[in-house]
């Protein structure tokens, strides 16, 4: 049943408030009041005057590298970017690494958190070609009405290094990928003008939005996001264009630092961080104070990358709250709108939000506010997705 009442219950935007009933039609939201009487044929819940917020958006992850729900993979693998690039390959093609189960169980981790959106870079490369992209997108398919999963087809191996990418890539999109991926085209690809014109071309064949992977530090970084900004420019895609990690706009002078910020915003590319506290990241207080759009995610989760990682996107803002030195109330809010409007806006995720006609992806925590929720991370008490109570208590409520 997609038609729900949702009473007693406190708006994140305004938690001081009287507590509202929620009424959702048709799995959307059709009216937040105090007191609605409940109609006949709908399904009523108390929500003990717990916290409300949106459904929670994850902005960028890898469920198709995942281990998640697997025995503990020994990470021994050397510290440069190629190293695990082709340790990776190795690996995968050595346990037949299946991505399809493999991200199903980390997507419906990532439900039980609250999380009813997804942007998930995948795998397109010369020695698997699809196989990944045909995995996550059977995850979709199975997960259709409770998770929303966008497909970055991603060239992780490079896309000039490795003949015939560029050719995967165009498969990639005619067969359903949403998003057309990019990697480091200086310091990957070494031909930074080719590999961005290549790039663009095929975005713009497919009329695609563009997410490039910006691991290029500095001045080489800031010289490659000049050269994607310009071709943002040059094919009118503003709003089509997130640059993840973008490491570069922690680690220049102040005054190149304006410029590129004043450049993003005009353009309005956004800038997706995970936060991390082993290299220089853009910053949440001078992306937003310049125009720019900056949201969250948590790159990958328990793969040969990396051990870490969380499906819980409230751990992910309180991540992004300590590395951007944010600690009043509002700044948590900052953090906060990184894993909810923010992320939703960038990737282009729809009818998303606490407002009439918005999609019912709803989560209730038992949290005072919005900074408390993301400090504390209570589990989540109700998910709604889609009108449809999908976990009570953190326990999946439907099969």
């Amino acid at each position: 049943m997609t038609d729900l009442l949702l009473k007693n219950v406190r708006v994140a935007a305004n938690a001081a408030a009287e507590a509202v009933d929620v009424l959702v039609r048709g799995g959307r939201i059709q009216h937040i009041d105090p007191c609605i009487p409940a109609p006949a044929d709908v399904l009523v819940e108390d929500g003990g005057g717990a916290l409300l917020l949106p459904g929670l958006v994850e902005g960028h992850t890898h469920l198709d590298k995942t281990n998640w729900d697997s025995p503990w993979y020994v990470n021994a693998v050397g510290p440069a970017l190629t190293d695990r690039i082709e340790n990776e390959r190795t690996w995968r093609a050595s346990t037949g690494h299946d991505a399809a189960s493999h991200a199903q169980a980390l997507a419906q981790a990532f439900l039980r958190e609250g999380a009813t959106r997804i942007r998930s870079h995948v795998d397109v490369d010369t020695d698997a070609g699809l196989r990944h992209l045909d995995g996550v997108h059977a995850t979709r398919e199975a997960l259709a009405g409770r998770v929303e999963i966008q497909t970055v087809a991603f060239p992780q191996s490079g896309l000039l290094v490795r003949p015939g990418t560029a050719e995967l890539l165009d498969q990639a999109l005619a067969q359903g990928a949403d998003v057309l991926g990019g990697l480091d085209p200086s310091a990957i690809d070494r031909d930074p003008a080719q590999s961005l014109d290549v790039l663009f071309g095929l975005a713009e064949k497919h009329g695609k939005p563009v997410d490039i992977h910006l691991h290029e530090p500095g001045e080489l970084g800031a010289f490659t996001l000049d050269l994607i900004l310009d071709r943002v420019q040059a094919l009118g895609m503003q709003g089509k264009v997130v640059i993840s990690h973008a490491f570069c706009l922690g680690g220049i002078d102040a005054k190149r630092l304006e410029g590129l910020l004043k450049r993003l915003a005009m353009l309005d590319v956004a800038v997706l961080t995970t936060a991390p506290p082993s290299r220089p990241v853009p910053g949440v207080r001078a992306c937003r104070e310049a125009g720019v759009t900056i949201f969250g995610g948590n790159d990958g989760i328990r793969d040969t990358w990396t051990p870490y990682g969380s499906p819980d996107m409230l751990a992910r803002a309180m991540m992004i709250g300590l590395r951007n030195d944010l600690r009043r109330d509002d700044e948590v809010e900052w953090a906060f709108d990184c894993v909810t409007g923010a992320a939703a806006r960038a990737c282009g995720f729809a009818d998303y939000g606490l407002t009439p006609g918005a999609r019912a992806d709803l989560v209730l925590v038992d949290a005072s506010c919005v900074a408390e929720a993301v400090v504390t991370r209570k589990p989540r008490r109700l998910v709604v997705t889609h009108g449809v109570v999908a976990v009570r208590n953190g326990q999946d409520a439907i099969a």
